[in-house]
C-alpha cells in the first residue's frame, strides 16, 4: 500500500500528511485551501482539483475535517465519494466527530466493500508535526493491521478501542477530560496567583504533588512559566478552544443519549461557551486562563 490520498490539510492534517511523505508513501492531497495544498506540493504531493480527483488509483484514503457534516458530505449521498472508491480501497477517518455519523458512514461503506476505521488522534500540532500521534481506533481489527503502517508513519501510539464508532466515543470521553482538567488547572494556578504565589513555583509544586496532571507536566495554562507551549505565545497556535467547545458538545450529546451524568463535563462546556463567546475562538483551548486573570 503506496498510494495515499488524503483529504484535510490544517492545522492537523497538512503535519500528518508531510510525515507519510517523508515515510515513502506516495500522496495525492486535496483541501479547500490551495495555499495548503502548495505547501504540500513542496514536500513532495500532488495536489488535485477535487476529492474525487485525489482518489483516483488510490490504495487508501485518509481524512481529517472539521466535522460530522463535512465527513458526510464528502463520503455519502450522491456527491460523496464512497461510490468513486474500487472495493477493498481502505477509508480512514481521523477526524473528531459524533458516533452516529462515524457509524453511519461506516456502513455505506461496508455496503460497497469498502473498509472503514474511524481513527481520531490525540496529541495536538505538536504531536501531528513530531509524527508521535495517538491514534484511538474504532472498526475492525483486519482494517486496523492494515492501516498500521500508516499510522505508524504519523504516531507512536495505536489503540483499538472496539467496533465502528467506538474510536469516536473514546476519543471524545478523553477530550470531555481535558477540557476539565485544564479549566481546574487554571483556576487553581489563577487561585495561587492572587494570593501571591508564583505560577512557576506553583507550577512545580503541583507537578510533584497530587494534583500533578497533563497541562502543568506539558501545557502549562499560564503565561511565561513553561516555553515553547501557547500560554508562552500569545495562546496562538495550538487546539482552537472553538475545537474543543465541540468535542465537549460532543461529549454532552453523547451523554444524553445514554443518561450519563457529566456534571463537571457539563460545567467544562459551559466555561468554554462562555469563553468562545467572547470572541476567544481561535485561541488555543489553554487560553481558558484568560477567564481566571491571566495575563
Amino acid at each position: 500500500m503506496k498510494r495515499i490520498a488524503f483529504i484535510g490539510l490544517g492545522n492537523m492534517g497538512g503535519p500528518m500528511a508531510a510525515n507519510l511523505i517523508k515515510k515513502g508513501f506516495e500522496l495525492s492531497v486535496f483541501d479547500l485551501s490551495s495555499e495548503a495544498m502548495e505547501r504540500l506540493a513542496q514536500t513532495g504531493a500532488h495536489p488535485a482539483a477535487s476529492a474525487r480527483e485525489a482518489m483516483a488509483g488510490c490504495d487508501a484514503v485518509v481524512s481529517m475535517l472539521p466535522t460530522g457534516r463535512h465527513v458526510d458530505a464528502l463520503y455519502c449521498g450522491s456527491e460523496g465519494v464512497l461510490t468513486a472508491l474500487t472495493a477493498g480501497t481502505l477509508v480512514i477517518d481521523c477526524s473528531t466527530i459524533d458516533t452516529a455519523t462515524a457509524r453511519r458512514v461506516a456502513s455505506e461503506a461496508a455496503a460497497l466493500g469498502l473498509p472503514m476505521l474511524d481513527a481520531p488522534v490525540s496529541g495536538g500540532t505538536g504531536g501531528a508535526t513530531a509524527g508521535t500521534l495517538t491514534f484511538i481506533v474504532g472498526g475492525e481489527r483486519e482494517a486496523l493491521e492494515r492501516a498500521r503502517p500508516l499510522f505508524e508513519a504519523m504516531g507512536s501510539n495505536i489503540f483499538h478501542a472496539g467496533g465502528h464508532g467506538a474510536g469516536q466515543m473514546a476519543k471524545i470521553c478523553n477530550n470531555m477530560l481535558l477540557g476539565i482538567l485544564m479549566a481546574g488547572t487554571a483556576e487553581a494556578l489563577a487561585l495561587g496567583v492572587k494570593n501571591g504565589l508564583d505560577p512557576g513555583v506553583l507550577s512545580e509544586i503541583m507537578t510533584r504533588s497530587s494534583g500533578r496532571n497533563w497541562a502543568l507536566e506539558l501545557y502549562n495554562p499560564w503565561p511565561a512559566v513553561m516555553p515553547g507551549v501557547p500560554a508562552s505565545r500569545g495562546y496562538q497556535g495550538g487546539f482552537m478552544s472553538a475545537l474543543m467547545l465541540k468535542d465537549l458538545g460532543l461529549a454532552e450529546e453523547a451523554a444524553n443519549l445514554c443518561e450519563a451524568n457529566i456534571p463537571m463535563g457539563r460545567q467544562a462546556t459551559a466555561l468554554y461557551r462562555a469563553h468562545v463567546d467572547d470572541g476567544q475562538g481561535p485561541l488555543d483551548f489553554s487560553s481558558i486562563a484568560r477567564r481566571y486573570g491571566a495575563p
